[in-house]
C-alpha cells in the first residue's frame, strides 16, 4: 500500500494467490506481467495510475477469480484479454475513463457474476454487448426449464448518457432487463441532450435514427443594401445534426450562426448578414450532418442598390455642426475602389441609426447619382468604372450636403486588353491619389486624364526635381493638378532639357519668366 512501485515485482513467490498493489505509481501492466504467479485468484491494483493494459497482461493467469482496477485512467480495454482469465467472476473498472464498449466485450467472461462499469465516459452503448454476453444467452435459453441460473451484478450507473436514437436499443434493454441480470441502480440518467438531461431511461421514448433532411422556408431572398438579413434553414434529423454554412465555398465564421433544436428532430438554424453590402449577394449552402449521412440546403440572397434619380448638390439640407464625415480610400483593386469612412461628433453619436449618402459621378458631372447607405455600414465600393475617367465621390450624413474633406477625387488609367497591365494602371494611378489625401483640404493628387506614357515617365523626373526645386518649396499653393484642363499634360512630364514637351506659344511673353509647374510628384 502506498508504495513507490513503478513495475510490477519481479519476484512474487509462485505459489502466492492473492496481491494488492494500491495507491502507488504504476501506470502499465505489460505483457506477462504475472506469468510466475499462475495459482494467482484475487488481483486488486485499486488507484494508481494505470493507463495502459497489454492485450497478454493477464496471459498465464488461468485461475484468476477476481480483477479490481476501481480508480485508474483506463480510457480502454483489451476485452479479448479475459480469454486467458476464463474463472473470473468479478471484475470492477469503475471511476476510470472508459468511454467506448464494443460488441463483443463480454463474449470473453462467460463466468462473470459482477461487472462493475459505474463513473467512466461511457455515452452510447449497443444494447448487442449484452446480448453477445454467454450469461444473457443461457439465461434466455434457459427460460421455462426448472435449473436456475446464477445472477450477475451489472453497474452502469453514472455515466454521460447521450438519450437519442444511438441509445434507442439500451434503454429498451434497460427496461426490460431482469434476472439474471441485476442492475445496482435501476435509475440511470440522461445527461444530454438539454432537453432529456437529468430525466430517467424510464420515462424516455427514442425514435429511430434518421439522415438529416434540410429545408428552407425561403429559397430566394432579396434585401435592400445596408440592412440586416437572417437566412434560415430547418433540419430535421435523428440524432441531431453538426449544422454549417457556406458562401462561395468558403466556411462562414460561426459566431454569425445560431443553431438550435425547436423539437425532438428538427433544429433551426440561421445565419445573420449585418447590414448587406452588394457583395454578399450569392448562394448560401446550409450543410448537416450525422453519422447517417449529410444533405444541404441552398438560399439565394440578392442585394438591390437603392439608386435614386440624379441628385444633386443643390437639393440637399445645409450641413450641421458637428455632423462632419472623414473619407479615405481603404483599398485598391483593378475593378475600382473601396472607400472608408468615418463619422465624427453629432454624427457618430447614434451610429445605429445613422444612413449616410454617397454621391458617386464624374468630376465635371453638375449631377451625381446619390446611393443611400444604411446603419452600421461604413465602407463601400466604388465599381464598373470608365477607362481613363476622372471621378469624384462624397459621403454625407444622410440629406445633408458633403462638407470641406467628404470627397474623393481619383482617375482610372486607359483601357487596355491585357489585364496585367491594366491592373498595373489603376494601381498606379490610385496610390498616388491614395498618398496625396493628406495633404490639406483641396488639394488632390489626380485631376487629369493623363496618358499612361506620360505617368510611366513622371517618376523618373521626381528626383531630378527634389534636387533642384527644394528653394521653390515655398511656391503658389494654387498651382496644383486641378488647375489643368481636362486632358492636359502640361506640367506633368518634361524632357530631359527641363522644358515642357507641350507648350502653348499664347502663353508665352517676351522677358518674362516662366513659374515653375508641379506635378504629381511634387505635391509629396
Amino acid at each position: 500500500m502506498s508504495a513507490l512501485l513503478r513495475q510490477i515485482p519481479a519476484n512474487i513467490p509462485q505459489d502466492i494467490r492473492k496481491i494488492r498493489i494500491e495507491n502507488s505509481h504504476l501506470t502499465e501492466l505489460p505483457r506477462g506481467s504475472f506469468e510466475n504467479v499462475s495459482a494467482l485468484e484475487y488481483l486488486w491494483l485499486n488507484f494508481n495510475n494505470i493507463t495502459v493494459m497489454h492485450i497478454k497482461s493477464l496471459e498465464y493467469l488461468p485461475a484468476l477469480k477476481e480483477l479490481r482496477l476501481q480508480g485508474n485512467k483506463l480510457s480502454s480495454v483489451p476485452w479479448t484479454a479475459f480469454q486467458d482469465t476464463p474463472a473470473l467472476k468479478i471484475l470492477d473498472l469503475k471511476h476510470n475513463r472508459l468511454d467506448v464498449l464494443p460488441e463483443h466485450a463480454l463474449r470473453y467472461l462467460p463466468n462473470l457474476t459482477y461487472l462493475d462499469l459505474s463513473s467512466n465516459q461511457l455515452t452510447v452503448i449497443s444494447r448487442d454487448v449484452f446480448y453477445n454476453w454467454p450469461i444473457y444467452q443461457r439465461s434466455q435459453r434457459a427460460e421455462g426449464q426448472i435449473e436456475p441460473v446464477s445472477n450477475a451484478v451489472l453497474a452502469l450507473h453514472d455515466n454521460p448518457w447521450i438519450c437519442d436514437c444511438r441509445l434507442r436499443g439500451f434503454v429498451q434493454f434497460i427496461k426490460s432487463v431482469g434476472p439474471p441480470i441485476i442492475l445496482m441502480n435501476s435509475y440511470l440518467t440522461c445527461s444530454s441532450p438539454k432537453f432529456r438531461a437529468g430525466k430517467f431511461f424510464h420515462e424516455v421514448e427514442l425514435n429511430s435514427c434518421m439522415k438529416p433532411l434540410t429545408s428552407a422556408l425561403d429559397t430566394n431572398l432579396t434585401v435592400l443594401v445596408g440592412l440586416n438579413v437572417t437566412l434560415t434553414c430547418f433540419v430535421k434529423a435523428s440524432p441531431s445534426p453538426t449544422v454549417w454554412w457556406t458562401y462561395a465555398l468558403k466556411l462562414l465564421r460561426a459566431f454569425n450562426v445560431s443553431t438550435e433544436p425547436i423539437s425532438e428532430d428538427t433544429v433551426r438554424s440561421e445565419l445573420l448578414i449585418p447590414a448587406a453590402r452588394p457583395m454578399d449577394a450569392g448562394n448560401y449552402t446550409c450543410t448537416a450532418a450525422n453519422f447517417l449521412g449529410n444533405a444541404s440546403a441552398t438560399i439565394t440572397l440578392s442585394v438591390e442598390t437603392l439608386w435614386a434619380t440624379p441628385a444633386s448638390w443643390a437639393p440637399m439640407a445645409p450641413a450641421e455642426p458637428g455632423a462632419h464625415v472623414e473619407v479615405r480610400i481603404a483599398k485598391q483593386t483593378v475593378y475600382g475602389i473601396t472607400l472608408e469612412w468615418f463619422a465624427a461628433a453629432a454624427a457618430a453619436a447614434e451610429p445605429a441609426e445613422t444612413w449616410y449618402t454617397l454621391l458617386v459621378g464624374r468630376y465635371d458631372a453638375a449631377q451625381k447619382d446619390a446611393i443611400y447607405i444604411g446603419p452600421g455600414v461604413n465602407t463601400y465600393s466604388v465599381t464598373d468604372l470608365l477607362p481613363a475617367t476622372k471621378y469624384e465621390v462624397c459621403v454625407a450624413v444622410r440629406n445633408q450636403a458633403p462638407r470641406k474633406g467628404q470627397c474623393v477625387v481619383f482617375v482610372t488609367g486607359s483601357d487596355v486588353s491585357q489585364l496585367e497591365q491594366r491592373e498595373k494602371l489603376i494601381h498606379i494611378i490610385v496610390i498616388v491619389c491614395a498618398m496625396v489625401l493628406a495633404v490639406p483640404a483641396g488639394m488632390y493628387a489626380c485631376t487629369a486624364e493623363a496618358r499612361p506614357g506620360c505617368l510611366a515617365r513622371c517618376p523618373g523626373a521626381c528626383p531630378r526635381r527634389r534636387r533642384g526645386g527644394q528653394a521653390q518649396a515655398a511656391g503658389s499653393k494654387e498651382s496644383t493638378l486641378d488647375s489643368l484642363p481636362a486632358g492636359s499634360e502640361d506640367g506633368l512630364c518634361r524632357p530631359e532639357g527641363g522644358r515642357s514637351a507641350r507648350r502653348s506659344p499664347a502663353r508665352e511673353e517676351p522677358g518674362k519668366t516662366r513659374p515653375p509647374h508641379r506635378n504629381s510628384a511634387d505635391l509629396y
